[in-house]
């Protein structure tokens, strides 16, 4: 059985790793579910550009999530859902980014 480290900092490593992980794997689902018009639509790159952006970070990301592919994969999952996610949203809603 492997010895696991239940100090606080190796917690709190753990509890962000898996943060990072959900944050890039709910994009990369949210991005395959958009439809593929909306997104030149939305002045945004296209489905399969966000989708490939999304899989490679989810993939590269889990071989250390604190380095550079980690880091980079979750910026470009959060670029997507507080950029291109409201864009597609707004278009599929047809409504302001209001309501």
């Amino acid at each position: 059985m492997p010895n696991l480290s239940t100090d606080p900092s190796s917690l709190l490593l753990l509890a962000l790793g898996v943060g990072a992980l959900v944050l890039k794997l709910w994009a990369l689902v949210d991005s395959i579910t958009r439809p593929a018009p909306g997104y030149p639509a939305a002045g945004k790159l296209t489905k399969p550009a966000w989708v490939a952006i999304l899989a490679v970070s989810v993939l590269l990301g889990q071989l250390d999530f604190l380095g550079i592919f980690g880091i980079v994969g979750t910026i470009a999952a959060i670029i997507y859902l507080v950029d291109v996610r409201p864009a597609l949203r707004q278009l599929s809603d047809g409504r302001g980014p209001w309501g």
